[in-house]
This record gives C-alpha cells, structure tokens and sequence, in this order.
C-alpha cells in the first residue's frame, strides 16, 4: 500500500498535505497544524452533527442523442457573442487575443483552456440578425469558426443574416433562437419564434411590461415549445448545495434574506463605450425602437439602453432578478405578496431615467419572511446573499459558509459544551472541492476562502452559460415534454416580481399580488 492510500485510510488526503505545506509560509505553524487537526476534524464532523453530509453536484448530463440543431441568434453584441462562445463559436480574433494574454496571465489561460475542455453540442448557427451591421458581420464570420473536442479554428458553413428578426423567425433552416437584445425586445422575438415552432432561449428579464409578461407565458404554453430563460445561475454548485442545507434545516427558521449589488465603475453603470463605426447608416434605428416611445437617433440611447426605462427594465430587472432567481431555485419563494421600493439617481447625473440606487422589500407572509434588495453603481463594497435562521446564517457568492447563531436552540447543545462556538463558521463549501467540511478554527476558514472562479463538475471546471444552454438543447432534443430549470414558470414569477418592485419605485407606494386573479394591485 503505498504512503497515500495509508494517508486516505487514517483521514489524511493528499490535498490536505498540499494545503497544509502550502499553509507554511504564510501561516507558519498554524498551517502545519492544520495536517495534524485533519484527525480531529473528521471526529467533529462525525460526531457533532453527523446527519449532515452534502456532496458537490456530480457529474454533467450526458447530451441526449438527436440531429444537428440549427441555430437563430437575435442580438448579437455583447451578451450575444458570448453566448456563441458558450456554444462552441468564437471569432479567430477573439481566439488569438486569449492565446496573447494567457502567455502571461493564468486567468487568461484558464479561461482559454476551459473554453477548449467544452464539449461539442451539436449544434450548427445557420441565421444571424443585429440591427448594427459590425455585429452582425462579425457573428456571420463567429458563426463559421467552431471549435469541436477540443480542436480550434473548424470552419463552419456561415449562418445567412437576416434584416428583421420576423424573417429570421419565418426561416426553414432555424429549429431555435436565442434572443439577447435589449430588454424591450425580448418578448416580441420569444413570441414571434414561439408561433413559427422554434424553441426560446432568453436573456434575462423575461419582459419589459407586466401585459406582455402574461402574453409570452400563454404563448409559450399554448405552442408547446422549450423555453428557457438565460439565468445561468441555476447551473451553480453553491446554489444547489445551499438548497440541500435548507432541506435539511442546518439553519433553521428563515425569516430574513438580504441579497445586494455593488458596483462602482462606469461600465457597471451601463457607461459602455460608443462604437466609432456606429452611425445613422450602420445601425437600423427604427427597428431598434421597436415597441418603444419614438426618440430621435442617439449612440448613447443605442449602446447605454440599460439606463433609459425606454428600453430598459433598471436594477430591479437587470440586476435583481439574478439575486431572486438564485433564492427562488434553492427555496421555492415564487411571486410576493407585496413589494415595496424607493431610491433614485444619486450618483450618475447623465441624463438616464433609471436608477442608479435601488432599495426593495419583499414581503412573503405565508413564509413569514422578507426578502430585502439593496443596490448601488457607485461602491464596490462586498455584500453576498444571507440567509438569516434561527439557529445559523449562510452567506452564499462564489463559495457558501454557514455561521452558527449564539441563540441557536437546534445547537444549543453542543455549544454548552464547547464542541460549536457562536459566530464562527460551521460549514464551508468551495467550488471543486467536492464536498462540504465541517470547520471551526480560522486556519481552515482560511483555506475555504480560496474560492475558484468557475462552476465544477467532477473536478471539470464548467462555465455555467455552456451548462444551461446542454439543459435547453437536451430538453428539445429528448422531446417529450422534459422542461429546463428556468421554464417559462420560472420566468414568470422572476419577471412579476421585479415588476412589482418597479411599479412601488415609480409610483411610490406598495404594490400587491393578487394570487388568485394573477393580477398587480
């Protein structure tokens, strides 16, 4: 047996060997020691709350076997490009920017090598449509340069573009569209595909206004195709392990929740830079307006939409509904009996209409308990999501530590007699560690911090955009009426919630849901 297996046998890995050597220099005898206490950890874990025993989300699904699905992408800026990248797509000048930056930087390598780890989805984007001709352009020659097992710079048949997204819709060679537009334009696409039979991926919010809210739900339900709203979070191990914990009751009663977004940058502002090729000739303006309130032409209305309600749905449908959407997938909240907000643009004198501080009250009294959303653009101030119980929090961002509450009754117990001090963190997860560990001294907090960037699968590291995306085409694929994890129920109650915050911001009063008519009052 060699020295490693007899390690593992008496509770000591090979990692735990690595970190503690590793501890050494910046530790000194405290991460020696962290070795030695491996033993003892182990007796903690067993004996002071052993029927708790989470494991980290095994495993990816394996791609359903079916054709080739042609892919429709509407909008493809930003948000657009990135998600071709998630499906395997990169322009060959994004590819040797990567290779550039990753000669010095890790990240960079990293980012390079786990976008190579991706698998091959077999999927084909044959239709492209953007209202600035640049990214249109530069999705038609992205959507020919695919990157399968691994091997980069494949050539592609190039997707057709379209004009209009109703022409891309209409179109025999498209089964699915993914629509990543501004806010304003992402029913009328989801709608328009919907009643062509094609399959709805969505960028978040789901909607613009509370009437069309209801008129994509029906819609969706009515064609029966597979809608998936593009919250990636739902892919995230912390999340679902955080999900596990509450169904085991680790922390007790829940009757608090404060979820936050901090900012403190133009660009986080939606202060993004104004294409120089951009103009009255290169950008389709009338389409671009769509449904929205006629404005003369303007860049900064064009490239800066998020800061105007013309277009836009604000911090409480852009930044929000990722906060809700993450509490919702790990408790089930659904849509609020009420909402409350206020704030205003304190800080961005720029002309925008949205703003810039938000603050919301969500009231769930069949729960007993309130969601708080706090948000600025001008501090950057750490603030990850809690969970307030009665015996323990949980703080929950990259990584999830519960803290055990000095009030607690459940833990009253092993508190009395020094086996769990209050405070201090009780549990830690780390994404790729694979399981939560009990923790106690400051010596392993240390350690659980050393959170990674990206979402695991089986030691893999996954971006969690390519991860909901395999959700969506294995739904279709499968073809009997499986349904992705943000279906248009979902969406629902994300885009009626952040709804409800935004009318109590513009008129100044609470708002309530009627559950039993469906109806804001």
């Amino acid at each position: 047996m060699s020295s490693e297996q007899n390690n593992e046998k008496k509770g000591v890995t090979r990692r735990d060997m690595i970190a503690g050597l590793a501890a050494i220099p910046v530790l000194g005898v405290i991460g020696y020691g962290l070795l030695k206490q491996q033993q003892e950890k182990i007796s903690r874990k067993e004996n002071v709350l052993p029927e708790l025993d989470f494991k980290a989300v095994s495993g990816v699904p394996a791609l359903v076997d079916g054709p080739v699905l042609r892919i429709g992408v509407v909008g493809c800026g930003g948000r657009g490009g990135y998600l071709m990248k998630a499906l395997g797509f990169v322009h060959p000048d994004r590819i040797d920017d990567w290779e550039k930056k990753g000669s010095s930087d890790v990240f960079w390598a990293q980012y390079l090598q786990e976008f190579r780890n991706q698998d091959d989805l077999r999927i084909q984007i044959t239709a492209v449509c953007d209202v600035f001709e640049k990214n249109a352009q530069r999705a038609i020659r992205t959507g020919a340069n695919v990157f399968r097992n691994g091997e980069s710079g494949q050539m592609a048949e190039a997707p057709k573009r379209y004009l209009t997204y109703q022409e891309l819709v209409e179109s025999p060679d498209v089964d699915a569209v993914i629509v990543a537009t501004p806010d304003h334009l992402h029913v009328p696409v989801a709608i328009a595909a919907a009643k062509h039979g094609k399959h709805v991926y969505c960028e978040k919010p789901l909607s613009w206004t509370v009437e069309e809210t209801f008129e994509v739900r029906k819609v969706v339900k009515e064609t029966g195709i597979i809608f998936q709203l593009g919250h990636q979070g739902r892919q995230t191990e912390s999340y679902q392990v955080a999900k596990s914990m509450i169904e085991k009751d680790v922390i007790g009663k829940i009757s608090l929740i404060e979820v936050c977004t901090n900012r403190n940058d133009p660009n986080g502002a939606w202060v993004y830079d104004i294409d120089p090729e951009a103009n009255e000739q290169t950008i389709d303006w009338k389409q671009f307006i769509g449904p929205a309130p006629w404005h003369p032409f303007n860049l900064e209305r064009f490239f800066r939409w998020r800061c105007w309600w013309d277009y836009s749905t604000g911090l409480s449908g852009d930044l929000f509904t990722h906060e809700f959407d993450a509490i919702n997938q790990i408790l089930g909240l659904g849509i609020p009996a009420s909402a409350m907000a206020s704030g205003g643009i304190y800080f961005y004198k720029d002309g925008r209409t949205v703003p810039d501080v938000l603050n919301m009250a969500f009231e769930y009294p069949k729960r007993d308990l309130t969601l708080l959303y706090s948000a600025t653009l001008s501090s950057e101030k750490n603030r990850g999501k809690a969970m307030m119980g009665h015996d323990a929090w949980l703080e929950l961002d990259e990584n999830l530590t519960v803290y055990l509450d000095p009030r607690s009754t459940k833990y009253k117990d092993q508190i009395d007699k020094g086996l769990l001090e209050p405070f201090k963190p009780i549990y830690s997860y780390v994404p790729g560690q694979g399981s939560v560990d009990a923790i106690t001294t400051p010596t392993e907090k240390y350690f659980a911090g050393r959170g990674l960037l990206y979402t695991y699968r089986d030691g893999k590291a996954m971006d969690t955009t390519h991860l909901h995306l395999r959700e969506w085409l294995n739904c279709i694929r499968q073809n009997n009426g499986t349904q992705p994890s943000c279906n248009i129920d979902q969406a629902f109650e994300e885009a009626i919630t952040a709804h409800m915050g935004t009318i109590s911001y513009h008129q100044g009063r609470k708002t309530h849901w009627d559950a039993a008519n469906e109806e804001i009052i």
